[in-house]
């Protein structure tokens, strides 16, 4: 056939529906009652330019019927919102674009609970105003043996304040551990809060260059570092870094000692890194402070689950880091959060620092927070906080779940099988770690199709694909979501 003359076109575009009448269709199905007349206007001109554009490349205008329902099916998805809840059966334990840590039934109601009044702020006992931080900081001490301890928004953030607060002046430790806090009730602190960068002579950092990560999304260490207005002083190399490196580059201006946990990659061979305990005995020699970035921060140690030993954040604080950062989604499985732990004086130097008040956590955090942590407390994280529930998972127990929905799909997922596969920790945390699995492989001539109808669903289920077969592990569906998976792959089978 010719191909159309713009007049064809243009008289083929006249077709498209008005505005008003679309507007009307979505009225009488009830999303302008329920999204507002705006956000169902921008759907219908969004709808209709795309529709214009189609027709122009030669494609003909579809009957209005069909247009309608277009922009119905459209809006419908919208009504659910963006940010919706999936059904995690990647394996990946710890997802950071499925929101990573998964939060035990108790914090989810603390969390909602706190969307009320609550006793944020106020001490009701004395009838007067009170400390925000304590309702989690207390449980950390106990926990992590730290002195004190405090919650920001995230372990960036808590990097970044612990870079600001300590940099200003050396470690007091003549003062005794305890009375830190009423002896200097107001520690100096540089105007604005900040070294400017370009500042005359900024306080120095010295990190090995091993330890110069990019933690995700393009944020490296060193960018911190220097929107700090701390100057970075890299010490070693990138395979080996030893303590006289360290103590080589301290001078005049150098105040902290910064450890950086390798917790999204790994390092082996001719390797060597200079322990935190030998730091320790630098900082204390010399007068500096010692921080550690440990990154996924886990309380519970990790080779009884079949993983890679990893530093536990009890582990640091005994060696004698000043403040030890972690973050409270990852291994501690609770809400975001970046928490600092060690000495009270660098602790209340954080503390009272004008960058905190940008960096708080809200009381939904806190309350939730506050509940992982007594799940810790009470020796139950591994039955309650879904993070090590799911890695506690036996293979014998995933492969009954596997087989179970194997056995309810019958016949509608011809090909299907239950294989041997490998789950990761993820978020970040012990790389190259995986643990055994058992996992049910779906059979598709396109794979990619059904991996994307399973996400379109209602709940949108996200597998992974592998060696050509869609995959959905049991480790990482939460309990009660087993009939879901099995719904979705049966509508997504059918389609």
């Amino acid at each position: 056939m010719p191909p159309e003359t713009p007049r064809d076109l243009a008289a083929e575009a006249r077709k498209l529906p008005k505005a008003d009448r679309l507007l009307a269709a979505a009225d009488r199905a009830g999303f302008v009652a329920r999204l507002g007349r705006g956000p169902v206007m921008d759907s219908v001109r969004s709808t209709l330019d795309g529709l214009r554009e189609r027709i122009l490349a030669g494609e003909p205008c579809p009957a209005e019927a069909e247009i309608e329902g277009r922009l119905i099916a459209r809006l419908a998805g919208e009504s659910r919102g963006s940010l919706r809840r999936v059904v995690n059966a990647t394996g990946v334990v710890i997802h950071t674009n499925l929101g990573r840590a998964p939060l035990s039934d108790e914090a989810l109601e603390a969390m909602r609970e706190a969307g009320c009044y609550v006793s944020l702020e106020y001490d009701l006992a004395a009838g007067e105003r009170g400390d925000r931080y304590g309702h989690a900081s207390q449980a950390l001490a106990r926990l992590t043996g730290a002195e004190a301890a405090l919650v920001v928004n995230n372990n960036a953030a808590a990097v970044m304040l612990a870079l600001a607060a300590l940099s200003d002046a050396r470690p007091d430790r003549r003062v005794e551990r305890a009375a830190w806090a009423e002896a200097t009730p107001e520690p100096p602190i540089a105007p604005g809060g900040l070294h400017p960068p370009g500042t005359t002579d900024p306080p120095e950092v010295i990190v090995s260059r091993g330890q110069l990560v990019e933690i995700g999304g393009g944020f490296r260490v060193p960018d911190v570092l220097r929107r700090s207005g701390c100057r970075l002083v890299e010490v070693g190399t990138t395979n080996r870094t030893y303590a006289r490196d360290y103590e080589a580059a301290v001078g005049e201006r150098t105040r902290m000692l910064l450890s950086v946990h390798r917790s999204n990659f790994s390092l082996s061979g001719f390797v060597h890194d200079a322990s935190l305990e030998e730091l320790v005995e630098i900082g204390r020699r010399r007068e500096l402070w010692v921080v550690e970035d440990l990154g996924s921060g886990t309380l519970l140690e990790t080779p009884p689950f079949g993983l890679a030993p990893e530093p536990t954040v009890q582990e640091r604080v005994r060696a004698g880091a000043d403040l030890v950062c972690f973050s409270g989604d990852k291994l501690l499985g609770g809400p975001q959060a970046g928490i600092l732990v060690g000495r009270r004086e660098a602790v209340e130097r954080a503390r009272r620092h004008p960058l905190l008040r940008a960096l708080r956590v809200d009381k939904v955090t806190l309350a939730g927070l506050s509940a992982t942590l007594r799940h810790y407390e009470r020796g139950e994280a591994v039955a309650r906080v879904p993070v090590w529930r799911a890695i506690a998972q036996g293979e014998e127990a995933l492969g009954a779940r596997a087989r179970a929905w194997l056995e309810a799909l019958g016949g509608a997922a011809s090909g299907a099988s239950v294989r041997e596969a490998r789950s990761a920790v993820g978020g970040g945390s012990l790389p190259g770690v995986t643990l055994p699995t058992r996992a049910l492989a779906l059979s598709s001539a396109d794979p990619e199709r059904l991996a994307e109808r399973l996400r379109l669903g209602d709940p949108p289920v996200v597998a992974r694909i592998e060696e050509g077969l869609v995959l959905l592990d049991p480790r990482t569906v939460l309990p009660g979501e087993d009939p879901l998976v099995v719904a979705a792959v049966r509508a997504a089978l059918a389609a």
